[in-house]
């Protein structure tokens, strides 16, 4: 487990929803796109992948 609660097998298999689909990288509650620096809120323990929850 990371301090985002998620397992870090998940983190390693998510991908960023938006069509380039790059890599996430755990930041401070969020997994943030390592291509385009979109930021996805974890909460309680689950990642929102929408694209309209995303911080740009």
């Amino acid at each position: 487990m990371n301090d985002l609660g998620l397992d870090p097998l998940l983190v390693e298999l998510l991908r960023c929803p938006l069509p380039h689909h790059a890599v996430l990288e755990p930041g401070d509650g969020e997994l943030v796109c390592t291509e385009c620096g979109a930021a996805f809120p974890v909460r309680d323990g689950l990642p929102v992948m929408l694209i309209d929850e995303a911080r740009r």
